[in-house]
């Protein structure tokens, strides 16, 4: 006999409605930062702590006007990488939603790409023909000096169970502002198919049952720009 579901335990359906019904669950929505001046100039970022463009301080606030406008039975409170373009983007978004301070968590830094900092994706296919396409592919774990895939994978796991854990004991819906090899990776992590994340894109994650679960896709960019940027 199935059991049955606890009443404090959002069902996937309960999660689905999350995404449009605002903060009523306890749970984690991890977005992506706003346009960096990399993103802009599409080169690699990783660890390189690069300011948002003027457009990304455009989409934060955007983002930080919409997401005051969602219903909210919970408090809110946010988590931002400890890199610069990520606290850039959480500020509006406190200020917006009247939340404390951000907490900030380096677990949830992009992911370390070594020297393809600073690089064009067609430098780095000049640069190290092929390598780029055998990593995605998953035949290298390791960019030339980056971050080995298991340590990444660790620190970002560990990261996201202490923000759901964070959620479930306080009774609040936590925001993170990290970066979008960070949520694609999750995404993979839990189960969730990945799909590329513009700059203030997302998703929920809610813990069940002990596990954590993916949710729903938000996407929260500016419409007043397209540029959403596509390297780490």
């Amino acid at each position: 006999m199935p059991s049955r579901p606890n009443p404090t335990t959002p069902t996937p359906s309960a999660r689905r409605r999350s995404a449009r019904a605002g903060f009523r669950t306890p749970g984690v929505l991890v977005l992506r930062h706003g346009l960096s001046i990399w993103n802009a100039e599409q080169r690699w970022q990783g660890w390189a702590d690069i300011d948002l463009a003027g457009d990304g301080h455009r989409q934060a606030k955007a983002a930080a006007t919409e997401l005051a406008g969602w219903p909210r039975s919970l408090p809110v409170r946010v988590v931002a990488s400890d890199l610069l373009r990520a606290q850039q983007t959480a500020v509006p978004i406190i200020e917006a939603l009247d939340a404390p301070p951000m907490r900030i968590d380096s677990g949830f830094r992009e992911r370390g790409v070594g020297q393809w900092s600073g690089k064009t994706t067609a430098e780095i296919e000049r640069e190290w023909p092929g390598m780029l396409n055998r990593w995605r592919d998953g035949t290298i774990s390791q960019l030339p000096d980056g971050e080995e895939e298991d340590v990444f994978r660790r620190r970002i796991s560990a990261a996201l169970r202490t923000a759901c854990d964070e959620a479930v004991a306080g009774g609040t819906a936590v925001i993170v502002v990290s970066h979008g090899g960070v949520i694609r990776t999750l995404e993979r992590l839990h189960h969730v198919e990945p799909k590329p994340v513009g700059n203030l894109g997302g998703r929920w994650f809610f813990l069940v049952g002990g596990q954590i679960r993916g949710g729903a896709r938000i996407n929260l960019r500016d419409p007043m720009t397209r540029q959403s940027g596509t390297a780490l």
